[in-house]
């Protein structure tokens, strides 16, 4: 699976972290994701196309660019 890697805005907490990350699962429950909190950075090894992963974390209420 193609590894995506973005930066998400808006993520303050360990909430936010696990907001981020089942949003993305829910679209691909195999999908592996890595969020490093301080620095806002993603890294989501899935099968979705990139604006899948973008539109599922921006559905949260988050910002994500690649």
């Amino acid at each position: 699976m193609p590894i995506i890697e973005m930066t998400v805005g808006g993520m303050t907490c360990g909430h936010c972290v696990q907001a981020v990350i089942k949003a993305v699962q829910r679209k691909d429950p195999f999908a592996k994701i890595a969020v490093d909190l301080a620095s806002g950075l993603v890294s989501a090894e899935t099968s979705l196309a990139r604006p899948a992963v973008i539109g599922a974390i921006e559905a949260e209420g988050y910002t994500a660019k690649i």
